[in-house]
């Protein structure tokens, strides 16, 4: 599904506009329990993203030989992507903030609300911080997301 526009091969496409190399930003599905709002209180985001994010080795087998580099995510990341506030879990409860993020709004209100009431819980008592507060010891985190870079 990742890899198919109507018609189209997307990485052959890719690999044929390409001058010296193919070079993706994407999100490895193997990290699915790497971030803890996707494991402990937005799960459904996996239903959402597993299926459209390739494996490695399926990016191998569309790009051929791949170089697999680690983007780790800086602690005060302003940037707004899902992974952007992960050390700064009452982010997550500004709507402002989950306007920007597709699978919240990809998600049904009921479904998003739920597990946002959870983590407002969680920080609120102190939860949160008993169970994910070392991160706020981190200077970045690897949530999974990877540069890709195919030499063609």
């Amino acid at each position: 599904q990742a890899a198919t526009l109507p018609g189209i091969d997307a990485y052959a496409e890719l690999r044929r506009v390409a001058r010296h190399r193919v070079v993706l930003l994407t999100w490895d599905p193997a990290c699915c329990d790497a971030f803890w709002l996707i494991t402990r209180y937005v799960p459904q985001i996996l239903d959402l993203d597993l299926p459209r994010f390739p494996s490695m080795a399926e990016l191998s087998r569309c790009l051929g030989q791949i170089a697999v580099q680690p983007v780790p995510i800086p602690h005060d990341c302003q940037d707004g992507f899902l992974g952007a506030f992960w050390q700064r879990p009452a982010a997550y409860l500004d709507p402002n903030v989950r306007h920007a993020i597709s699978g919240f709004a990809q998600l049904p209100p009921a479904v998003v609300n739920a597990g946002l009431a959870q983590l407002a819980d969680d920080v609120r008592s102190g939860q949160w911080d008993a169970q994910f507060g070392w991160v706020r010891n981190q200077t970045s985190l690897d949530l999974g997301y990877r540069l890709i870079i195919a030499p063609l």
